[in-house]
C-alpha cells in the first residue's frame, strides 16, 4: 500500500483499458430530471461488483454524498457504533438513497443497485450490460475484462492500510472531502485507492466526459476539467495532480507513508535467500582471511566502539547505516523524513560490492554483524539498541510502524539520550 509508482500508473491504465467504454462518457441514456440523492455508498474500490455500481454512476452523472470505505478492516465493518456503519444484514456494494418525500431506502448487491440505478436515473430506453450487444464474443470480452481490472490491481483499494488502523492517532476529517473523478480514468483509480486504504469517507462528484459538473470544476480551478481533484474543507485545500492528492492524502491522514511494495518482495523473497552469502562474505572484506588473527579482533573491536558511539550521540535518537546506492537505504531515509523524526544518516559507502565500501566500511559491516547478527543494510539503531532493517530484523522499522511502537521507542530514547 505505498505511494502509486509507474507500474501502478501502466496497471491501473490498463484497468480503464479492460473496461472501455465503460465509466468514461456522460450516458445519452439518463434522466437528468430525478431528484433522488444518494446518500450513501458503501464501497470497495478494487471489488468487481462495487466497480460496476461506479461505472453506472460516472454515465448518470450522480453525486454520492458519502462514499464509505467498506473494506473488511475498515471502521463501517468492525465497529457498529460508528455513524457511517454498514447497515445490519447488507452486503456490499450497498446504496442509501433519499426520494423527494425524505424517505430514505437501502439497496445492496450489484444487481439490485444496477437495477435500481436503471429504473431511477436511467432513461426508458436504458438497457442492462447484458443485454448492451447481442454479440456473445463482445459479451464474453466484457466480463473478461470485468475480472481482469481487479486482477491487475490485486493488493490495492481492497484492505485498510495500518498507517490507518495502527493507533488511536490517527487523525480524521470531520468533514467528508471531496473529490471529482470518474471510474474510468486512470490517475483516479490511484486516488480513490488511497482513499480506501486510508478509510476515508469522502463525497463523490462524477465528471466524465461531457458531464455538465465539468463547468463547475473549471470554475473552481480557473478553467481546468482535469481530474482527479480534490477538496478538503477541513483544511481549506484543493489540488489536481493524482501523485499531489495521495502524499497530501498519507501526510494529512495516515500515520506515516508506507515504502515500496517491491522492495518488500525483494526483502521477503530476493534478500532472505542472499542473508547467508552476505554474512559469510562480511568477515571477509574486512580482512578475516587476510589479517592476523588479533589485528582482525583489533579492527572489529575498534569498529564495535565507534558504533557504540555514534549510535548513542546525545540528541540524536534515531541512527541508520545505510548505502547510497541501495534503494532499501533510500526507502528507509525517505520513510523517517516524513515521519519527522530526528536521525543520523552514516554511509557505510555506495554499496557492499568490492571497491564501492567506504574506508572502514568492511570493519563496520563486520562489527554490525557480529553485534545483532545482522550484516545488510540499511541498519537502524534506536537510542542505540538496534531493530533491524526497512521491513525486518529485531522486528524493523515497518513491523514497529505496524504495532505503533516505533515513535514510543524514539520518546523514550530522546529522553535518555538528554542525560547522555
Amino acid at each position: 500500500m505505498s505511494v502509486p509508482n509507474a507500474i501502478d500508473t501502466l496497471t491501473s491504465g490498463l484497468a480503464s483499458i479492460c473496461r472501455l467504454p465503460r465509466g468514461v462518457t456522460v450516458s445519452s441514456e439518463r434522466n437528468p430530471s430525478s431528484t433522488t440523492r444518494i446518500v450513501k455508498l458503501f464501497d470497495i474500490e478494487n471489488s468487481k461488483e462495487c466497480r460496476l455500481v461506479r461505472e453506472y454512476i460516472t454515465e448518470y452523472d450522480l453525486v454520492v454524498e458519502k462514499v464509505i470505505p467498506a473494506a473488511k478492516n475498515s471502521r463501517a465493518v468492525l465497529d457498529k457504533t460508528y455513524i457511517d456503519a454498514l447497515p445490519v444484514g447488507e452486503q456490499i456494494p450497498c446504496l442509501v438513497v433519499e426520494f423527494e418525500d425524505g424517505r430514505q431506502e437501502t439497496v445492496s448487491g450489484e444487481a439490485p443497485i444496477v437495477s435500481f440505478l436503471e429504473k431511477t436515473f436511467g432513461s426508458e430506453t436504458t438497457s442492462d450490460e447484458s443485454t448492451q450487444s447481442s454479440n456473445d464474443v463482445v459479451r464474453y470480452l466484457q466480463r473478461a475484462g470485468y475480472y481482469a481490472a481487479s486482477v491487475l490491481r490485486t493488493g490495492r483499494g481492497s484492505l485498510v492500510s495500518p498507517a490507518a488502523t495502527a493507533s488511536s492517532r490517527v487523525k480524521r476529517p470531520q468533514i467528508p472531502l471531496i473529490l471529482y473523478s470518474y471510474e474510468g480514468n486512470q490517475f483516479c483509480r490511484l486516488v480513490r485507492e488511497v482513499l480506501t486504504e486510508l478509510d476515508i469517507v469522502y463525497e463523490l462528484r462524477s465528471a466524465g466526459k461531457e458531464s455538465p459538473r465539468r463547468a463547475e470544476l473549471a470554475q473552481r480551478t480557473g478553467g481546468s476539467t482535469q481530474c482527479p481533484y480534490l477538496v478538503d474543507p477541513n483544511n481549506g485545500k484543493s489540488m489536481s495532480e493524482s501523485a499531489d492528492i495521495i502524499q497530501y492524502l498519507y501526510d494529512e491522514y495516515g500515520l506515516w507513508s508506507p515504502p515500496s511494495e517491491l522492495l518488500q518482495w525483494a526483502s521477503a523473497s530476493i534478500m532472505s535467500l542472499a542473508k547467508p552469502i552476505f554474512g559469510a562474505l562480511a568477515p571477509v572484506q574486512a580482512g578475516s582471511t587476510s589479517l592476523e588473527e588479533a589485528d582482525y579482533k583489533a579492527s572489529i573491536e575498534k569498529a564495535t566502539k565507534e558504533i557504540e558511539k555514534e549510535t548513542t550521540m546525545k540528541g540524536v535518537p534515531v541512527v541508520v547505516y545505510t548505502y547510497s546506492l541501495s534503494p532499501f537505504s533510500s526507502e528507509t531515509i525517505q520513510l523517517l523524513q516524513r515521519l519527522n523524526v530526528e536521525f543520523e544518516e552514516i554511509s557505510l559507502g555506495m554499496e557492499w560490492i568490492p571497491g564501492l565500501l567506504a574506508p572502514g566500511g568492511a570493519e563496520k559491516r563486520a562489527a554490525l554483524l557480529e553485534m545483532t547478527g545482522q550484516s545488510s543494510l540499511p541498519h537502524i539503531f534506536i537510542g542505540g539498541k538496534p531493530i533491524g532493517g526497512l521491513f525486518n530484523g529485531r522486528p524493523g522499522l515497518v513491523p514497529l510502524l505496524e504495532k505503533d511502537e516505533f515513535q514510543k521507542l524514539v520518546d523514550e530514547a530522546t529522553r535518555n539520550l538528554e542525560f547522555a
